[in-house]
Parts: C-alpha cells; structure tokens; sequence
C-alpha cells in the first residue's frame, strides 16, 4: 500500500508563457507557489481473486480487467506509459474541487506516476515526475495545458520556473526569510467562485495563437521579474498586489473566456471592499480568486464576497510526497509542518477546509 500526497498550486506570474508553443521559441518564466490543499492518492496491487483486475475509485468507481477498459484519462495513459500490468487498485480524493484552476489535473498526474514508482521500490527526482507528467498530459493526452503546473506539484516551495527554448527547466526557490513569506501569505485570500472549468478548453481559446498576443505574454513574463525583485529587496508588500492586478488585466486580454461578467463583478467588489489586486487561478474562466488584501481590510473583502466559500490556505514547502509505503512498514515520518513553523492557524480554519473537500476527479 502507499499513499502519496501532492499540493495544489497558485500562479502569482507568467501564466502563459508556459505552453510549450511559447516558451520553445521565446523562452518563459512563471512565480508561484504550492498551498496546503493537496490530492491524496492510495494505490496497492490488486489480488486476483476478483473478476475485476483493477479498481479506480474517484468521482465514479471503475472496476475493469484490462488497462485499455479503463475511462479516466490520466490513469489510462499513465499506466500505459509505464507500462503496469498488475492489477491496481488506486483511490483518488482532493481537497478542492477539480477544473478549479488550482493545478489539480497535474497534481492527480504527479501523485499517480508518484505512487506507481514507489510501489516498484524507485524514488524519481521530482524534475523526472514532472517532465513525465508533461508528457502524459501534452502529448499522449493531447491536453492544451502549460507545464508549470506538474512543476509546482512535484517540488512544491514558492518558486521561480525558467523555461527555456532548449527544453531546459530552472526550478528556483525564491529566496526571502520566513518574516517576509509570512507578510505575503498574510495579505492573500483564496475564494471558491463555484464554477468548474476545464483548462484546456478555455486554453484553447488563446493558446493556439500565442505570437499574436506576443505585447500580453511578453508583459506577463516581465511581472515575474518585477515580482521576485519586489519580494526580495524588502519593498512595501502592497506593490505585489498592484502588480497582480496589472497582471490581471493583461490576462482578460487574452481572450473573452478568460473572465465574464460575473467574474468581473466579484473581482469589482472585492477591489471596492479594499482589495489591492488578484487574479483568477489558472486559465481563467471560472474556479477559485485569488486576491492581495491589507490583513485590516480582509474582513470587508469577505464581506463583500460572502456568496463565495473563502478558503484560508498556508504555503506548502513540500512536494509530492510518498506518507506511507507498507514495504517500509511505518509511516514516513513528517521532514517538516505541513505549514510554516510561524504560521498559527485558527481552528475555524479546518471547518471551512472540511466545508469544501469533496471528492474529485483530475
């Protein structure tokens, strides 16, 4: 039996520029970091002593004799590329809702490749998980998605990620001391806005044409930059919530589906109640805001956006993560807190957490 665990994700800057289209001509760059809401995987071999060979449990339950019956996508393809033919059973379930623009496709990905791995006694590098998980989503499933997301979920930590036209990937920490990581997260507030969205459909309606949104891309690489100089000198933290709202509206640019009218209302509201600046998380078109809000000013923004599930969240600094590995015999014991050592949180924290903790799918 093992169980892995692996973060979602919020993008601050250079979304976009991490389609391969893009950055294998121009190169890019994205800042982001991993939060405490991740996707849980369990997976074991399978007996034979079912009529079923393997077992997949998420949304639905699928219970199949050959790997090329199985429906979900990932799982498929995953199983093919590696190619298991034991009977499996694998159970999926996530802290967020899935299509919500926090990562958790790539997540689902990186934790099954993750699990798999460990149960055949290897431990991948985490640049060897996500480069694998690009493959699985880019090309086998034909996925128009970018690649910071497998990134992110495979080394966790608030990171840097240079892509380059060589194929290269550069994985940085960004190096500021936990007073000032505990002053960015403090002035961040997640909300649920209750519409799921599939990324590679609303992609889709940018990211086939990127050299004609060259101005937009080239801005929001530029943002990276600016926000990593701005996070490491020690300037006021309100210009990174300007920066995210500059951001922001290079990001409605890029196509009508990336916002709407109701999306625009809510970041309108939030921005009235003394909201700084935000963004919608990944490519748009509905999921969760994230927005950059004074610690005195987050409970008029919560106010204000109270048809919305608001979801406290502390950095991850981790990766995917193998917790348990019967071969092992004992739980892996915790390197780190799961949040920082400064961090405190409220116990109302794990009631909203729990509020919105369905089952989902990648």
């Amino acid at each position: 039996m093992i169980i892995c665990r692996t973060p979602f994700r919020v993008s601050f800057f250079g979304g976009g520029t991490d389609y391969p289209a893009w950055y294998r001509a121009n190169g890019g760059a994205v800042l982001a970091a991993t939060i405490d809401k991740y996707c849980y995987l369990t997976c074991r071999r399978l007996p034979p002593f079912f009529e079923h060979r393997s077992r997949i449990v998420y949304r639905k339950i699928e219970t199949v004799r050959a790997v090329e019956e199985i429906e979900h996508p990932a799982v498929r393809e995953t199983l093919r590329y590696l190619g298991v033919e034991d009977g499996l059973e694998i159970h999926h379930d996530g802290d967020l809702p899935a299509r919500s623009g926090m990562g958790s496709s790539s997540a689902f990905t990186v934790s099954l490749l993750h699990s798999l791995y460990a149960l055949r006694g290897e431990t991948p590098l985490p640049l060897t998980m996500a480069r694998e998980s690009m493959h699985i989503e880019q090309n086998r499933l034909g996925e128009t998605v970018g690649s910071q997301d497998q990134v992110m979920a495979a080394f966790g930590g608030l990171r840097t990620i240079q892509f380059g036209r060589d194929d290269k990937i550069t994985v940085d920490s960004v190096p500021i001391g936990e007073d000032r990581l505990r002053e960015l997260q403090s002035h961040l507030m997640l909300f649920y806005t209750g519409t799921p969205r599939t990324a590679s459909d609303v992609a889709q309606t940018y990211a086939t044409d990127l050299e004609s949104r060259r101005r937009q891309l080239e801005g929001m690489r530029r943002l990276v930059d600016e926000g990593v100089d701005l996070l490491v000198s020690g300037l006021d933290i309100r210009s990174f919530g300007r920066l995210l709202h500059e951001g922001w509206l290079m990001k409605r640019t890029l196509s009508a589906a990336v916002s709407n009218p109701r999306i625009d209302k809510l970041y309108q509201r939030a921005r009235l109640a003394g909201a700084i600046g935000g963004k919608i998380t990944g490519a748009g078109g509905g999921g969760f805001l994230l927005f950059f809000v004074p610690p005195e000013r987050q409970n008029a923004v919560q106010a204000a956006l109270a048809d919305l599930v608001h979801v406290p969240f502390a950095f991850d600094m981790q990766g995917s993560r193998i917790l348990f590995n019967e071969r092992d015999a004992v739980a892996l014991p915790e390197a780190a807190p799961v949040q920082l050592p400064f961090e405190k949180r409220p116990a109302k924290v794990a009631n909203v957490a729990r509020k919105v903790k369905p089952r989902a799918a990648s």
